[in-house]
């Protein structure tokens, strides 16, 4: 298990779960995990594949993720999409961010170019009626974690201006490749606490992100270990939904590769378990996998992860 080298200030006043949990569209209770995906097509064609694959919940992009051009999708294409997922009962629906966002680079450019991203995403993805807008906070590259984190809140302060919007702004666990931002429950809880508790942001999480950044989520001691972590440091009230991706590499690889589920060193137990941990049990889970026949995510995975959360 790795220890996290951040801890939240100690004199933080800590909100109580039910003011955070308040406007979340998922009851804590749920019987049964919401099991969804990210679907491919935007808000003209993902509802689609969503119901083509048996989807509940539903992440999407909003704009191409490997460039900078902003989404300007048409309001009567914004409205079919909106009367469309609620038609349907699909959710809770969250969006992905742009690949290129990095809130930690050291160049003023990109910093600028993330930013603006940021801030027309979230608010693009409260007019759709996502709950989340998922994204990676960025890689400190040669800096100082402590200067990259820095850089992280004066950016996400700018992004969260005048914001008013129900849609949060997420921050994915990530593997911890380089220098990213986000593989520390640690460094989450300080961002959370230092925006003094802002219930305009949340944490979503990554299983293959997770055990990459050495959290044992597929054994039984390593998922309490892991939990106890996260409640400790971040608090389960700040996490809003889970990719659910197997792992192509082992723990601690510090690599971003998913897999299958099943199919990876994560296996179908270490689901299983997650699956029915009474903090994780009632979120939303959206597959990210390759799929069986490498199309993206299928009804197989789907069907895997109901039948191990019976």
């Amino acid at each position: 298990m790795k220890k996290s080298k951040t801890l939240v200030p100690a004199n933080a006043a800590r909100p109580e779960r039910k003011e955070v949990f308040a406007g979340k569209s998922t009851p804590r209770d749920a019987a049964y995990p919401l099991i969804g995906a990210h679907t491919n097509g935007g808000i003209t064609g993902a509802v689609a594949k969503a119901l083509e694959i048996g989807a509940q919940s539903m992440q999407i992009f909003i704009g191409s993720p490997q460039t900078w051009k902003p989404p300007h999708p048409a309001p009567a294409d914004i409205k079919k999409f909106r009367e469309d997922v609620a038609r349907e009962n699909l959710g809770p629906l969250f969006v992905h961010g742009n690949y290129l966002v990095n809130l930690a680079t050291l160049s003023l450019e990109n910093l600028q170019k993330s930013v603006l991203n940021l801030h027309t995403a979230l608010r693009l993805s409260d007019a759709i009626g996502a709950e989340g807008l998922i994204f990676h906070p960025g890689s400190a590259g040669s800096a100082k974690r402590s200067e990259a984190i820095d850089r992280v809140l004066a950016a996400m302060t700018v992004v969260l201006k005048d914001y008013d919007g129900q849609c949060r702004l997420l921050m994915e666990v990530c593997a911890g490749q380089g220098q990213t931002i986000g593989d520390d429950f640690g460094e989450l809880g300080t961002i959370i606490a230092e925006l003094n508790y802002d219930k305009r942001i949340g944490v979503a999480w990554d299983t293959c992100h997770l055990y990459n950044a050495g959290f044992d989520v597929a054994t039984e001691k390593g998922l309490a270990k892991t939990v106890s972590e996260f409640d400790k440091l971040v608090g389960f009230e700040w996490l809003f939904a889970v990719h659910a991706n197997d792992s192509k590499n082992p723990l601690g690889s510090r690599k971003d590769r998913h897999e299958n589920i099943g199919q990876g060193y994560i296996g179908e137990e270490g689901f299983r378990r997650m699956l029915h941990h009474p903090e994780l049990r009632s979120l939303p889970w959206m597959l990210e996998v390759p799929g069986f026949d490498e199309k993206g995510p299928d009804r197989k995975n789907i069907e895997i992860l109901h039948r191990l959360s019976a």
